[in-house]
């Protein structure tokens, strides 16, 4: 078995890996939107994807393979209503957002952005897709934070 150390280790890593990458991303990608330029925002959005394959994926993945690890090793119940089982809840659905909605709207966003430096004007379609990709950010966002809350205080 592994020790617990190393795994709470590597899943702190994990998190700080993917926590940064989601808040940084979202701060550049405001920051472009901001600026309005088509060339600028379009270079932005694919940065973001990119950022997204060269961390949040492997901050997942650490995340995920060290929290199962631990859970075994510490003996937690996967079963019931527990910290660990609404933790592991939240995190399926911050995925399900992320896969289903956030993807699909970044190669929107990559797309239409590619489109508009054309024009030299953001298209109502990027807007639209950028809008989407704001909201259900926050909300893949803030649902990691409440898993932190349960993972830190070990509450309900």
């Amino acid at each position: 078995m592994y020790r617990l150390e190393i795994l709470l280790f590597l899943h702190i890593v994990g998190v700080v890996i993917f926590f940064g990458n989601i808040i940084t991303a979202a701060f550049w990608k405001v920051r472009a939107d901001i600026n309005g330029t088509p060339s600028f925002i379009h270079q932005t959005v694919k940065n973001v994807m990119l950022a997204d394959i060269i961390f949040t994926l492997p901050g997942l993945v650490l995340i995920i393979v060290s929290g199962i690890l631990m859970a075994i090793q510490a003996g937690y119940s996967l079963s019931g209503f527990n910290w660990l089982t609404i933790s592991l809840i939240l995190f399926v659905l911050t995925g399900i957002i992320w896969l289903a909605l956030l993807l699909p709207l970044q190669r929107k966003m990559i797309h239409y952005s590619f489109q508009s430096i054309d024009t030299g004007v953001i298209s109502k379609e990027y807007k639209k897709a950028s809008r989407k990709w704001a909201n259900f950010g926050i909300i893949a966002t803030l649902l990691p934070i409440v898993i932190l809350y349960f993972m830190i205080s070990k509450g309900i």
